[in-house]
């Protein structure tokens, strides 16, 4: 049954008040007005709301119910009330992210960082995939935004911002080809045990077309889906792997690891993508973090600004 607001305010101020006559005065309208939408909630009800007492009104027990329906209907209006103003204010949300493993620490380490420090009261959801997972969870609804390496066109994807991001060899600082001051060709990567993730993700992707297209086959010794196992297979010596440099950049700072160019265009000219579905409209929450995203991924450290020099990444 739905019942109009207005009608539930003149019983509740008519009770309120001890008359329908004072209750029409605080209400600004005839006497006649009230008694008439009163009349048409007890018609609607099937009962009598209200009986005439020596000192004035009082509720019957089904205006007593009522009575208690309107004071938590006025609750839940106030409830209602506050929590859209908090979230106007960006005092509360929930914003989620499905992003490739690659971009989590210096995501969570810089720009994330920042925004929960500024926004405190909004809540992040992050999720980790592949690229076909980020395009997934991004068309489905099921994120608001996506980070992601490899480059793939879906007519539902509309891309905020992208930062070139080399392709690289990740390499042991004592391995034989650290020290190369020229860029690596695939011919000598093929010569190396690698370990690679597996082949349905992006990034396999693109390792596996370039080697195809050179007819070269690489020496493949490890498959994986961890981005901690690339990078400890290669700190442990046992072979190189294929990144972006951004994706181990701890390691790359502190010396672990070092980051190597590769001769082959297709290398040269990856990209790291952020994304979100076309035509969804986006809380304003997420449209702060978007644009605060897209200022972190164009200020996004270009390896190949480093390259000439044999050593890790500053």
């Amino acid at each position: 049954m739905d019942i109009p607001h207005q009608r539930l305010v003149y019983f509740r101020v008519t009770l309120e008040s001890g008359s329908v006559r004072r209750a029409a005065a605080r209400l600004d309208i005839a006497p006649s007005a009230v008694s008439r939408q009163i009349a048409l909630l007890e018609e609607a009800l099937g009962a009598t709301l209200m009986e005439r007492q020596r000192d004035g009104i009082s509720p019957t027990p089904v205006g007593e119910m009522l009575l208690e329906y309107c004071e938590r209907r006025g609750a839940l209006d106030e409830g209602f009330i506050t929590s859209l103003e908090a979230y106007q204010r960006m005092e509360t949300g929930k914003i989620s992210l499905t992003v490739g493993e690659g971009f989590v620490s210096d995501l969570v380490a810089s720009p994330l960082h920042e925004f929960t420090q500024l926004y405190a009261g909004i809540q992040l959801d992050i999720h980790i995939a592949g690229t076909s997972g980020i395009i997934e969870a991004v068309v489905e609804n099921h994120s608001h935004i996506g980070l992601m390496f490899h480059e793939r066109t879906h007519p539902q994807l509309r891309f905020w911002a992208s930062s070139p991001q080399p392709l690289m060899a990740i390499l042991s600082p004592e391995h034989p080809l650290a020290n190369q001051t020229s860029p690596l060709t695939l011919t000598q990567l093929s010569d190396q045990p690698m370990a690679m993730w597996d082949p349905s993700h992006g990034v396999r992707q693109m390792v596996d077309q370039a080697f195809q297209q050179a007819r070269i086959a690489p020496r493949l010794a490890m498959n994986t889906n961890s981005m901690v196992v690339l990078a400890q297979y290669v700190r442990s010596g046992m072979g190189i792997t294929l990144l972006p440099a951004f994706a181990v950049a701890h390691d790359l700072e502190v010396g672990t690891l070092v980051a190597r160019p590769v001769d082959n265009p297709l290398f040269q000219r990856s990209h790291a993508h952020m994304v979100t579905r076309v035509g969804r409209q986006q809380p304003k929450a997420s449209i702060l973090l978007l644009r605060h995203l897209q200022r972190w991924m164009q200020a996004f450290r270009d390896p190949a600004s480093v390259i000439d020099q044999p050593t890790p990444l500053p």
